[in-house]
C-alpha cells in the first residue's frame, strides 16, 4: 500500500516506571458526572443516562508541556478529571466485567473554551469548537492497574497558583467507571487505546496566561501545567 502522504504517528502517553508508551485510539469524555458540577452548570444532578462528547487523540497534551492559551476565546476554563485507559474493548460489555478492560489511570484536564461552548449550546449545535481544540487535554503519565488497582474513592482537586479551585472525591462520581465503560460499549465498539475522561467536580473557572495549574487524583498522581 502506498500512502498519498506519510501518515501521522499515533499520539501516545508515557507509562510510569516504563520505557513503553500507550497509543491513543479514541477519546471519550463524560459530561456532568459530579452532582455539584451539574448544579453549578445549571442542570438537575439526578441520575439520568450519561452523555458523552469526544476530543481528538491529538488534542492530548503530554505531561511536562505548557498549555497554550487557545485562539478565538476569552473565557477558557479548567476541569480536572481522572483519566481511564483501555487495553481491550468490545460491544455491550457487562458492568461486572468492565474493569477487565482497563489498562491504567491518569490525571487529565478537560480544558474548555466556555464562551464558544456556551454559544453552541444556545444554538443547539455540537460542542467541538469549545472542547476539541488543539492541546485541550493535558494528561499526566499513566499508572497501570497492576500498580494501583482501580481507584474508586479519594480526593480529586485542582490548585491554580497554589490556591484551591476544585475539590471532589472519586466516590462522588454519579456514573462509576464500570458503568461508563458498559454504557459506552453499547453505543460504540470500544477498542484498546481508548481513553475516557470521567468528569469533573465543582469549581470550574477561567485560567489566564501565566497561571500554574496543579491537579491531583488520590492514588493516581499529579499533573502540573502552566498556561502559556
Amino acid at each position: 500500500m502506498t500512502y498519498v502522504f506519510p501518515p501521522k504517528a499515533p499520539t501516545t502517553l508515557p507509562i510510569r516506571g516504563s520505557g513503553r508508551v500507550f497509543p491513543i485510539n479514541r477519546v471519550y469524555c463524560v459530561g456532568r458526572n459530579y452532582a455539584a458540577h451539574a448544579i453549578e452548570m445549571g442542570h438537575d444532578p439526578g441520575k439520568e443516562p450519561p452523555f458523552f462528547f469526544q476530543k481528538n487523540p491529538d488534542n492530548l497534551l503530554p505531561d511536562g508541556a505548557d498549555f497554550p492559551y487557545p485562539p478565538m476565546s476569552q473565557d477558557v476554563h479548567h476541569e480536572i478529571e481522572m483519566l481511564v485507559t483501555l487495553k481491550s474493548g468490545g460491544d455491550n460489555i457487562a458492568a461486572h466485567v468492565a474493569l477487565d478492560c482497563v489498562f491504567g489511570y491518569g490525571v487529565a484536564l478537560d480544558m474548555t473554551r466556555r464562551d464558544l461552548q456556551g454559544q453552541m449550546k444556545k444554538l443547539g449545535r455540537p460542542w467541538e469548537i469549545g472542547k476539541a481544540f488543539e492541546h485541550s487535554a493535558p494528561c499526566s503519565e499513566l499508572v497501570p492497574t497492576d500498580q494501583i488497582g482501580h481507584p474508586a474513592k479519594g480526593a480529586v482537586w485542582l490548585k491554580i497558583n497554589g490556591e484551591m479551585r476544585q475539590e471532589g472525591d472519586l466516590n462522588q462520581l454519579i456514573w462509576k467507571v464500570p458503568e461508563m465503560i458498559s454504557y459506552l460499549s453499547g453505543l460504540f465498539t470500544l477498542r484498546s487505546g481508548d481513553v475516557i475522561l470521567t468528569g469533573t467536580p465543582s469549581g470550574v473557572g477561567p485560567v489566564a496566561r501565566g497561571d500554574r495549574m496543579h491537579g491531583h487524583v488520590a492514588g493516581v498522581g499529579d499533573l502540573r501545567v502552566s498556561v502559556a
